[in-house]
């Protein structure tokens, strides 16, 4: 069973409205202690985020007024974030949002490929935002009773086995014996795939390699 964003989301929505100004915009993030919080309209929808970094443009960036030729889309915005004074001006847009019934396995590749530390949570019919989900509450799929995760394995492993199973610090150790080498492997990765498994160390045997491959008669 695949554990969803509802499962481990924060129920506090941390956002600003777009006209909140940069001490606003702190104030909050050190009220909270987050590194970015959700920009949203007069109806609670997500139109932007603002992070710490967007925030240090204001320290870090040389030029604030003047424009260059030959300055990148991306360098111009960064201009513009600099002289900026409120959440419409500072933020990044569009934002990017998870629903409840997102699975964690999928917003954490969201927040590696973003290079993101939170995502705000919205209702899927309103679009509004009803949550915050932190990498913290992603990281704590890893910390899931053994007795739990043991009885998740067990769930994927076929019948009739035998298959043991050993579960410690996230580390599925799992043995047995099947037809097929190609099964083995298969076996190992439906384990891997079970949330919360930091690692596996498979020892199930097969009495059969269907994966040799034969070359080719010169």
């Amino acid at each position: 069973m695949s554990i969803e964003v509802k499962d481990v989301m924060g129920r506090v929505a941390i956002a600003v409205r777009a006209e909140a100004s940069f001490a606003e915009i702190v104030a909050a993030m050190k009220r909270f202690a987050v590194g970015a919080v959700a920009v949203v309209d007069a109806d609670r929808r997500p139109i932007g985020v603002v992070s710490e970094d967007d925030l240090l443009l204001k320290e870090i960036d040389p030029v604030r007024h003047s424009v260059s030729l030959f300055e990148s889309r991306k360098q111009r915005r960064e201009h513009e974030k600099a002289a900026g004074v409120t959440a419409a001006e500072l933020m990044t847009s569009p934002a990017i949002t998870v629903t409840p019934g997102t699975e964690v396995r999928e917003a954490a590749r969201l927040m590696h490929a973003q290079h993101i530390k939170q995502l705000p949570v919205i209702d899927v019919v309103t679009g509004r935002v009803v949550g915050t989900l932190h990498q913290r509450d992603v990281l704590r799929v890893f910390t899931r009773p053994a007795e739990e995760l043991e009885a998740e394995v067990r769930a994927v492993l076929p019948e009739p086995g035998p298959f043991t199973v050993q579960v410690e610090a996230g580390v599925v150790r799992i043995g047995g014996r099947v037809r097929w080498r190609s099964q083995a492997i298969a076996l190992a990765e439906a384990v891997r795939r079970v949330e919360g498994v930091v690692d596996v160390v498979s020892e199930v045997t097969a009495e059969d390699d269907d994966l040799i491959v034969v070359p080719p008669l010169l």
